[in-house]
């Protein structure tokens, strides 16, 4: 539970435990069967969500409690280019596939063993299209060693997989023909020969059987005398549609062999179907086998009677306009998901199921689990769920870091958070931040220029900082950065630059760790200064967002100064709406590093102060001093609404409604409303609005 991955699985029974024992007719945690919702239609269930939502502990999960209970497959799709694979190696979330070939080549690798003859037809399939670069000898020994495995896992071969691949490798090499000089990619180009040379050496050592007409079938045009497989091959070389071609072809073959290994008597014996499980299924590879498969089950003449179950991962939400796949939240899957195929269109055989964030129920067990040490905080629990929303990753790193603190025999309050330090001994927000936003470049600029209020400022931020790069504008790098993430969508220019709470919360955090100091330009406070006059040269308009940045310099006074001149001088009863939407946003404000303020926010807010520090301000420019700091301690997603402070927003409000000859009515209706939305941590209601 300390690791950034063991994100919890609270809230996920209806699917665990639920859907999927009556997809596959076996339960969740014990040895034994249970009644199947569905029966030879089932559609494929893809779990959606943000980045540290927990869609990979789902899979981490199904595998360990189905494994050597029902032929079951666990493949993580990669992007194309991903070197870090070794074709040797498995880890806790599948092994990895960057293409349609990879992904049915671990399926089938995966599979195989359950079977007594396994994937007759799509093995030689696959021998037909696989290749590698020409000279590329460590290429080559990948490939090799891939096809090994698979050999191995199909029971035909068993010698040991490094000499089972020297064997290919050195067969293959001998068998390849010189290359005529084609288009690339073509027929005659360097991969295709080996491809041939791969088909060659497989049908020399297992003879061709039903396949060929399996294939055959696939291409109807062919002379008697062609090689079907063969010709699959220079097809998939040929790439575009010919390749696309192939690859609906080698689905095809999948779906027969897994359905050819289903006979009358494993069917009347129930035995249970193949559990598939993809992870980030959102990536090319992916997103093409998924398709492929959809259109197949979509098919009405289609004479596979194939029954996979199906689990795959998906980051962020499928688009929302397709009214093909049915939608189901957790909390409906407990029972029936209510899914039956509506339409012919290939997204109907699709059941989403987006992963909720944690409730404030389930974050008191994580803080609990395994601490020891100094008593927890009465409210740390709930100021925990409110910074983190419930996010799962979030939720998980942070109780770990308030674990190991009470361990240490430290006390833990809501404000210290953000200042823990993660297992590796780094602040848990940097760590948080990597995780969740990977591209370091992206990372850093972000990390200045959430501090804006829109695309505008925030362009305008990256000039003044020198922010550039070889791509477009900064602000809308990053803001594409963060769409592609699967953050949000698309961004307005007059919307924040960072409109996820948590992203944005740790983002500002991080920015004012980070600050180098009050007198240097990419400073915390000489930055907000620079936001302040930007947003000062729009008038009215940028009034608020000018007050919130001076705010979080720490131009405390001439916040208070502005806001009591503004009280004092506007007499037109719709200025009061405006006037309290300044106070609102302005108290909204980040606070300064803390090497530069010190945090005296309630004191103040509870008039400590008045006598001494603000002797020398009038009783109007005190007051509002009092309200603008009780409404900015209460921002903060830590802070317990207390019931002083509360009261005394609605004593500060009620004394001015008394002082104003316009505005009597609406900050009357505010003085009534605001405690009460403190209280709940709701927005603060504009009245008229």
């Amino acid at each position: 539970m300390d690791s950034a991955e063991d994100v919890p699985l609270y809230g996920r029974d209806p699917l665990l435990r639920a859907l999927v024992p009556r997809l596959t007719g076996l339960k969740y945690d014990e040895r034994a069967r249970t009644a199947r919702e569905f029966q030879h239609d089932l559609p494929v269930v893809l779990v959606t969500g943000r980045h540290g939502m927990g869609r990979s502990a789902v899979l981490r999960e199904l595998a360990a409690h189905y494994r050597d209970r029902l032929p079951l497959a666990h493949v993580r799709i990669a992007p194309a280019g991903y070197t870090a694979y070794a074709p040797a190696a498995s880890d806790a979330d599948g092994d990895v596939a960057t293409d349609l070939v990879g992904v049915l080549m671990e399926l089938a690798r995966q599979l195989a063993p359950s079977y007594r003859r396994p994937f007759p037809v799509l093995l030689p399939g696959l021998f037909a299209v696989s290749s590698w670069d020409p000279g590329d000898d460590v290429d080559r020994d990948a490939a090799c060693l891939r096809l090994a495995r698979l050999l191995i896992a199909c029971h035909l071969a068993d010698e040991p997989e490094q000499e089972l691949r020297q064997a290919w490798a050195g067969a293959v090499e001998a068998r390849v023909e010189p290359v005529v000089p084609r288009a690339p990619g073509g027929p005659g180009s360097g991969a295709a020969s080996i491809s041939r040379a791969l088909h060659r050496e497989y049908a020399h050592r297992y003879r061709a059987g039903a396949e060929r007409d399996w294939y055959r079938g696939r291409f109807p045009q062919l002379t008697e005398d062609a090689d079907p497989v063969e010709l699959l091959g220079d097809w998939y070389h040929q790439g575009g549609d010919y390749r696309r071609s192939v690859e609906r072809t080698l689905v095809a073959a999948f779906r027969h062999d897994v359905a050819g290994s289903y006979g009358r008597l494993q069917r009347w014996n129930r035995e249970p179907w193949p559990l598939v499980l993809l992870d980030d299924v959102h990536l090319p590879a992916g997103r093409r086998f998924l398709d492929l498969l959809l259109e197949h089950r979509a098919t009405p003449e289609s004479p596979e009677r194939e029954e996979l179950v199906v689990v795959a991962t998906r980051l962020g939400e499928p688009p929302g306009n397709d009214p093909g796949p049915v939608r189901r939240q957790l909390a409906d899957l407990v029972r029936t998901s209510g899914w039956e195929r509506r339409g012919t269109t290939p997204s109907a055989g699709l059941l989403t199921v987006p992963l909720t964030p944690l409730s404030r129920d389930d974050v008191l067990p994580l803080l609990e689990a395994g601490s020891a040490g100094a008593p927890l905080h009465p409210y740390l629990a709930s100021a925990l769920h409110t910074l983190t929303g419930g996010h799962p990753a979030a939720t998980t790193m942070l109780c770990s870091a308030v674990r190991a603190a009470t361990r240490a025999g430290l006390a833990v309050a809501p404000r210290d958070l953000l200042e823990l330090s993660a297992k590796d001994g780094r602040p848990v927000g940097e760590a948080l931040l990597e995780r969740l936003l990977p591209d370091r470049r992206q990372r850093d600029r972000l990390t200045l220029l959430s501090l804006a209020r829109d695309s505008t400022a925030a362009e305008a931020l990256a000039t003044r900082l020198r922010l550039e790069g070889p791509e477009q504008l900064p602000a809308n790098a990053v803001t594409d950065y963060l769409e592609q993430q699967h953050w949000q969508r698309l961004t307005p220019p007059e919307s924040p630059l960072v409109t996820d709470p948590l992203l944005q919360k740790l983002l500002v955090h991080e920015a004012r760790r980070l600050s180098p100091g009050p007198d240097d330009s990419r400073g915390w406070q000489e930055i907000h200064r620079f936001l302040h006059d930007h947003h000062a040269q729009r008038a009215d308009e940028g009034e608020a967002d000018a007050l919130r940045h001076m705010l979080a310099a720490g131009g405390v006074e001439t916040v208070v100064a502005s806001l009591a001149e503004s009280f004092q001088s506007e007499r037109d009863e719709r200025g009061a709406g405006h006037w309290l939407r300044c106070l609102r946003h302005a108290a909204t404000a980040p606070t300064p590093p803390a090497r530069d303020w010190e945090d005296d926010r309630l004191r103040i807010a509870l008039g400590a102060h008045d006598g001494r520090r603000y002797a020398h301000l009038d009783d109007t420019e005190r007051c509002v001093n009092r309200l603008l700091h009780a409404l900015w301690y209460l921002s903060e997603p830590h802070t317990e609404p207390d019931p002083d402070t509360c009261t005394a927003i609605e004593q500060e409000l009620a004394y001015l409604s008394l002082r104003h000859p316009s505005w009597r009515v609406t900050l009357g209706q505010a003085a009534r409303r605001w405690p009460a939305a403190a209280r709940d941590k709701r927005p603060l209601p504009i009245p008229g609005q």
